[in-house]
């Protein structure tokens, strides 16, 4: 390098075109010496400090007006930590420059980021304050392989993207950059020159936090310290525990009444949290609270990945909510979306002027039904920030378990297209080999280093193996939606009673799967918005028959093989569809006798007998756990089974989906015995007509349905029973 540099290098870093800065700017040997070098705009004095020494060793000549300063140190031949001492009109200020500093990222963080295998990327890319050198700053890198020039703006640098160009690691194609003084809390965006020349303004991949919207900038803050996985954590997800999961939205389960607005991180702490515990669920699932730009998207299209939305308050608010249910015994769910994303010009479309993180092709990667792009599970650096997302939430914020949204979506390479309008496999088929490849290392990865922390497929099609593991061709999901069950068994419930008897398997068939998956039965949001009514809305007749329905319906659901997922509301019958734009209705629950009061104390009291009783729940994925009294009585829509755990202990439930009583209903029985009436849903406590079996009923030695004992039962109209056999 020439002691005098060249000129049309200083007019390309000027103009911000210039993509190897740390070849020209800070300290470099020549021939004559070491020569410091400098881009300081407006500035009009500039000294080299050394700071060992703390003293002044030369001073830097403005070799262009426009700001760029040089300066040849002749008598030093060995490079030394230095500070820049510059004076803006009267001010002068000590100042550290961003170019003396080496190559940021190790040779391992290179290699396991290109490979696709780290762990934690989100540990080496996006904005880490750290010390460096005894300086204090913020560590910048983001991967942007295609792009000619990229610069760290924000407010420490007047959005200026000529003032902090990154060094570019050639080996992985990310850029990076350690600028001094920048603190925690500052704004900052990645400005990029792609491949074709274009610039444009884009937030930060690997963000901890990101403005509140309509605003995109990302935010400057430290990486969340890692939650130890307690014991009582683990235990609460596994598969003999009752799970019975309370899914929320954030931002419409209750709001304030004066202005409507949301509560936040700290109100729901309290609210949200005491009420879940109050009404006996054991899990939160939360809708995406990954940042995203469109309210109307419900999180469902998330820009920033590792950013809680701002909407509510801070990172740390939210971790401390998120410790509020842990402290009240609760476990935690995301939702959580590595389907899809938007394509808003400051997130991750077309990021360095190539599809970077998206398929380049719109057949594979643009998704027709949501407007949105899907990302290329190929590429090994997607791959890794998505699995490296999914790892984050659940090391640095305490999430117990994610549920991955739209799973169909991802493998299936037509899913909603029509022949033409999608390419094959390798193979020539429809599968997408590299989405599942990456389901199953996430599952894996998890599994492996996380242990105790589940993942929860929404997978609408019967595609096989979805929680087998890996190595026996499954995806490696623990759990997955039984979208089947639902669908059935709300379109059972829709119709008028005289008319079940027809339709008598919608609610038999379900057992006949049962055990091919690990299921959980969920009745999500999905199922009260878009026109489809509440659930309250779903039941036919008069009002006294809607809710006795739904009460039956719960009773049934609580009992049946699989875990539990309900939506908020759901759990007091809202009458009318969820908007997220509102909150709750929680004035329905004021009448202190009403009918929305009894349906949310019936789910309370489900939620609690299913925890007491192990038999619900113990043998969920077990055959041995279930077994059909009464399958066939069609003509009275009577369906009777009992559940079992590991020591055998039996609950009897019935279930009569007709508002017609039945008296004397002889139901033959395994064990002779007394039977304790635990749960009926007809009871005056929830608003019901309070036929039942005022308490207890007896075996009698009538052979009744291939068995020597038997039960005479009253058995309520359009209602859900339990009998609990006890020893006398």
């Amino acid at each position: 390098m020439p002691v005098l540099p060249d000129q049309h290098v200083i007019n390309q870093i000027f103009s911000g075109r210039y993509a190897d800065p740390f070849s020209f700017l800070g300290m470099h040997e020549v021939a004559a010496g070491l020569e410091v070098r400098a881009l300081l705009p407006d500035a009009d004095e500039v000294w080299v400090i050394d700071t060992q020494k703390q003293s002044r060793v030369a001073e830097l000549r403005r070799y262009d007006d426009r700001g760029f300063f040089v300066g040849l140190m002749p008598r030093r031949k060995k490079s030394f930590s230095y500070q820049l001492e510059v004076r803006w009109g009267d001010n002068r200020y000590v100042i550290d420059d961003a170019y003396r500093f080496g190559p940021l990222l190790e040779e391992l963080d290179i290699w396991l980021l290109a490979e696709g295998t780290h762990l934690r990327p989100y540990e080496k890319l996006g904005a880490h304050p750290l010390t460096l050198d005894g300086v204090e700053g913020v560590m910048f890198a983001v991967w942007a392989p295609n792009a000619t020039r990229v610069s760290v703006v924000g407010d420490f640098n007047y959005w200026d993207g000529r003032r902090h160009p990154m060094r570019l690691r050639r080996e992985n194609g990310i850029w990076e950059l350690f600028i001094p003084a920048v603190r925690e809390g500052q704004l900052y965006k990645f400005e990029i020159i792609d491949c074709r020349g274009n610039l444009s303004l884009r937030a930060d991949p690997y963000a901890f936090e990101a403005q509140m919207r309509p605003e995109t900038a990302s935010v400057v803050r430290q990486l969340p310290a890692p939650v130890a996985f307690s014991d009582d954590r683990r235990k609460a997800n596994q598969f003999n525990q009752p799970i019975s999961v309370y899914e929320v939205h954030l931002g419409s389960w209750r709001r304030h009444a004066a202005n409507n607005y949301w509560l936040s991180y700290g109100e729901l702490a309290q609210e949200l949290v005491s009420y879940v515990k109050w009404m006996g669920f054991t899990h939160i699932e939360l809708m995406p609270i990954n940042e995203h730009p469109f309210d109307g998207s419900w999180g469902y299209q998330p820009l920033g990945m590792y950013a809680p939305t701002r909407r509510y308050g801070s990172p740390e608010e939210f971790k401390a909510f998120i410790d509020a249910v842990h402290d009240a015994g609760l476990n935690v769910i995301l939702d959580w979306v590595p389907g899809h994303f938007p394509s808003d010009s400051h997130g991750l479309a077309q990021f360095d002027g190539t599809a970077l993180y998206e398929y380049a092709d719109p057949r594979e990667g643009y998704h027709q039904d949501w407007n949105t792009l899907i990302y290329n599970y190929g590429r090994h650096e997607v791959r890794n920030f998505l699995s490296g997302n999914g790892f984050y939430w659940i090391e640095r914020y305490g999430i117990d378990g994610l549920r991955v949204d739209a799973v169909a979506s991802m493998i299936y390479r037509d899913y909603s297209r029509k022949e033409g309008q999608w390419i094959p496999n390798y193979y020539g088929g429809r599968e997408n080999l590299e989405a599942i490849s990456f389901l199953r290392y996430t599952n894996q990865t998890i599994g492996r280093e996380l242990g105790g922390a589940v993942t929860l497929a929404e997978e609408s099609t019967d595609y096989p193996g979805v929680t087998m593991p890996p190595e026996a061709n499954g995806l490696g999901f623990h759990y997955k939606w039984n979208m089947g069950w639902m669908n059935d068994t709300l379109r059972y419930m829709q119709l008028d009673p005289v008319h079940r008897k027809y339709h008598h398997n919608l609610l038999t068939f379900g057992v006949l799967y049962a055990y091919s998956e690990n299921f959980i039965l969920p009745i999500s949001h999905d199922e009260v918005v878009h026109g489809k009514g509440s659930m309250l809305d779903k039941m036919p007749g008069d009002a006294w028959q809607k809710f006795a329905n739904l009460r039956a319906y719960y009773g049934f659901m609580w009992a049946h093989p699989g875990k539990k997922l309900l939506f908020m509301g759901c759990e007091f019958a809202q009458g009318r569809e969820w908007d997220f734009n509102y909150s709750l209705d929680w004035h329905l629950l004021e009448e202190p006798y009403g009918w929305h009061k009894g349906v949310q104390h019936l789910v309370r009291d489900l939620n609690f007998c299913y925890r007491d009783q192990s038999a619900l729940y113990e043998l969920d994925f077990n055959p041995r756990g279930f077994e059909w009294l009464v399958v066939d009585d069609y003509e009275n829509s009577i369906f009777a089974f009992a559940r079992r755990d590991e020591q055998g202990n039996e609950l009897i439930v019935i279930s009569n989906f007709t508002p017609v009583p039945r008296y004397g209903y002889r139901i033959g029985v395994s064990r002779p015995g007394r039977y304790h009436e635990i749960m009926n849903t007809d009871s005056h406590y929830y608003r019901g007509s309070n036929v039942g079996n005022q308490g207890y009923v007896y075996t009698e030695p009538y052979a009744s349905h291939h068995r020597e004992h038997s039960l005479s039962v009253v058995i309520p109209p359009l209602a859900t029973i339990y009998l609990r056999r006890e020893d006398v």
